[in-house]
């Protein structure tokens, strides 16, 4: 006598047919799922481009609409956006004077200066390494922007990278001195 399987427990081949058809079913829902997001990710990235494009970038406390170009230190800098936020970008080597102010880094750039705007160091640049104490005025400082959204200055170039206008004022020495390093801590 054949014994033929019971209704309620289905054959290996009953089980490996409703398996593969179960895996199609959930790999087609997961490419909508994922298309569906990109779509509407995508759209979301545009609208906000489009918005974050008509941002003015900040140089000097000066606002400068998208697509100005300036001259500052003897270098093109355009405004554009970068990540949907102010930027401006540094193009060719220009000999004119510059066209805007260039007050150097003398505060914290937030409200002043948008990303990628740079200036000669100041003494608010100052640091210590060990004991020793290193001029803020012996670079040329550019603004970044923090994971969290806030700006501050680093250092970018050697200040002979800086072209100095004609009758400009070049930051001098910090009136600090190295006994305010301890332990490489400015203080």
């Amino acid at each position: 006598m054949t014994q033929h399987p019971s209704p309620i427990e289905p054959t290996t081949t009953h089980r490996a047919a409703r398996h593969s058809a179960r895996t199609r079913a959930l790999a087609l829902l997961a490419i909508a799922a994922v298309a569906g997001g990109t779509v509407i990710g995508a759209g979301t990235a545009t609208a906000t481009t489009a918005t974050a494009s008509n941002q003015p970038c900040l140089w000097a406390g000066t606002a400068y609409p998208p697509g100005t170009t300036i001259v500052a230190g003897g270098q093109n800098y355009r405004c554009g956006t970068d990540r949907g936020a102010p930027f401006w970008s540094r193009g060719r080597t220009d000999s004119a004077s510059s066209t805007v102010a260039n007050p150097g880094s003398y505060t914290n750039p937030t409200g002043l200066f948008s990303a990628g705007a740079r200036q000669p160091g100041t003494g608010y640049n100052d640091y210590c390494v060990g004991s020793q104490l290193i001029g803020g005025h012996e670079d040329v400082y550019q603004v970044v922007t923090a994971r969290n959204g806030a700006v501050f200055w680093k250092a970018a170039a050697p200040i002979s990278e800086w072209a100095f206008d004609s009758g400009a004022t070049r930051p001098g020495p910090s009136g600090r001195t190295a006994s305010l390093c301890i332990d490489g801590n400015l203080t």
